[in-house]
């Protein structure tokens, strides 16, 4: 037998061998697998609404190929869940394949009908079965499912989405956003249900959005408020007995829920207030992970307010809290936390007034560039008057070297003046010493004011700005700022021995 035909021979052999090995028989599962969890816990979700996707592993521990008979839903074809198990979808599986000392994933998502649902709590579970009879092992699942009110823009015959129009660029082109404009039906949200909002939800010339205390109001990606010339926002929320669940308070947030979303900024757009709509009042609203949480514009007519803010707070928007952009605002009992600019920008002039208000960016999310506080007169090769920017009793700070950030139109007025403010600024490296702005000695601009002093804040990482009692501001507030907002955040008297910032101290227990 010559050489080839002996190499031929040998691999004829092998070939036959490998044929029968054990290791590539499957035998059926016995009942021990072992799973990555036991309960898989999906993130609440609103009616017809689908959820993220979770995932869990199956475990093969032995040293054998084992193969499971059948994965299934305990409801089968009828359930809310779905399932993909080792790369395919569906809600049943038939001799699934695992090798020794191996696993595979089972991936999990959920849409649900709350009107199917018999539990006051909406809560709705499922369980996924392994095998059946005496080796069923069971990995369950868990859904917490809540009815809500959906707006949304309506789908035109050429399925595009219905727009808005809100005004023309600089080359006289009109510019339009997704969204639609609210009915007079639709002008009162209440506490009953939360609202689900897609696009942006217009409040027309002459019309009134009016949000009660308690109300919930969730938005999409892309998705915000938006107040036309002539509209008007009404929100109020009340000062709230449990400040974790915040049920008195309006909250304005993205329509995702679980802890992997809890501070993920940029999930929403923004509520805007456009330049010629005034008289708009805030009290005693949250707003979470928006892209701008706030954005005021008004015009040049300064004589009424463009808004009126009061006991909220603005926490963990992508680009900037607060934007006032040629705006009148009065605002006192704000909390303006992290943010991936700023904290508070008032841009392009206007008149502001802001008591006991804390101002602190301790951005954790990447780089940030902008300061907590930015005051500007510019905005490109624009430029208006700033009128006033008053700031009285409030605390600029976060965790940059420098804080507080001005720009300057020389031609246009540019007032502004802080009075018993903390303000964290870089006043050692000489970087502002042949800067008026920043002349802190200057009694017109700065009155009693402490500079990079400590505010003693609670926690900074979770946006819980309360103040301990060795905060450098205690009791060195004015009193009348006090008097004017007798009132904390929190309902506390502060009359007495006013602290500075939006919270009087408090024991750190």
């Amino acid at each position: 037998m010559n050489s080839f035909f002996k190499i031929l021979f040998l691999l004829t052999i092998i070939v036959a061998w490998s044929s029968c090995r054990k290791d590539l028989d499957f035998e059926a599962s016995k009942g021990n697998l072992e799973f990555s969890k036991d309960t898989v816990y999906l993130d609440t979700v609103f009616s017809n609404i689908g959820s993220a996707t979770y995932s869990f592993k199956v475990y093969n521990r032995t040293k054998d190929d084992i193969e499971i008979p059948t994965i299934a839903l305990a409801q089968g074809q009828n359930s809310s869940y779905r399932l993909n198990v080792d790369g395919a979808a569906g809600k049943e599986f038939k001799n699934i394949p695992i090798f020794a000392r191996d696993s595979i994933f089972v991936y999990v998502e959920s849409t649900f009908d709350s009107s199917d649902l018999n539990s006051l709590d909406f809560l709705n579970t499922e369980v996924v079965q392994f095998d059946s009879g005496d080796r069923q092992q069971n990995v369950h699942l868990v859904t917490l499912v809540r009815d809500a009110i959906f707006l949304f823009p309506s789908t035109l015959a050429d399925g595009s989405k219905q727009r808005l129009n809100i005004g023309l660029d600089e080359n006289g082109n009109e510019i339009s956003i997704e969204g639609f404009t609210l009915n007079d039906d639709q002008l009162n949200f209440t506490n009953e249900k939360p609202y689900v909002i897609y696009g942006y939800a217009a409040v027309p010339d002459g019309k009134q959005l009016r949000i009660d205390a308690g109300a919930r109001v969730h938005f999409h990606n892309d998705s915000g408020v938006y107040i036309a010339p002539g509209g008007t926002l009404d929100i109020n929320g009340n000062l709230s007995n449990d400040q974790e669940l915040l049920e008195n308070e309006v909250v304005f947030e993205g329509d995702r829920f679980g802890s992997a979303f809890d501070d993920i900024p940029g999930q929403w757009g923004t509520i805007w207030i456009s330049a010629g709509s005034m008289n708009n009042s805030i009290d005693y609203l949250t707003i979470k992970n928006a892209t701008v949480g706030l954005f005021v514009e008004g015009n040049d007519v300064l004589d009424s307010e463009t808004l009126t803010i009061a006991n909220t707070q603005i926490h963990n928007s992508s680009i900037t809290n607060l934007w006032g952009k040629n705006a009148f605002v009065k605002g006192n009992n704000l909390v303006l936390g992290h943010a991936g600019n700023n904290a508070l920008h008032l841009n392009l002039g206007g008149k502001y007034d802001f008591t006991h208000t804390t101002i602190a960016n301790f951005w954790g999310n990447g780089f940030r560039q902008g300061t907590a506080l930015k005051v500007d007169n510019i905005e490109g090769t624009k430029s208006a008057d700033l009128t006033s920017a008053l700031f009285s009793n409030c605390i600029i700070d976060g965790n940059t070297i420098n804080e507080l950030e001005f720009g300057r139109n020389e031609a246009k007025l540019f007032n502004f003046s802080f009075l018993n403010c903390m303000i964290k600024i870089d006043s050692e490296s000489g970087s502002f010493e042949n800067d008026p702005l920043y002349d802190f000695e200057n009694q017109t601009l700065y009155t009693d004011v402490l500079l990079n002093e400590d505010p003693g804040f609670f926690d900074t990482k979770r946006n819980d700005f309360r103040v301990l009692e060795t905060s450098a501001g205690r009791d060195k507030a004015n009193f009348e700022g006090a008097n004017l907002v007798p009132l904390d955040i929190l309902g506390i008297d502060r009359t007495g021995s006013p602290d500075i910032g939006a919270y009087e101290v408090q024991p750190e227990n």
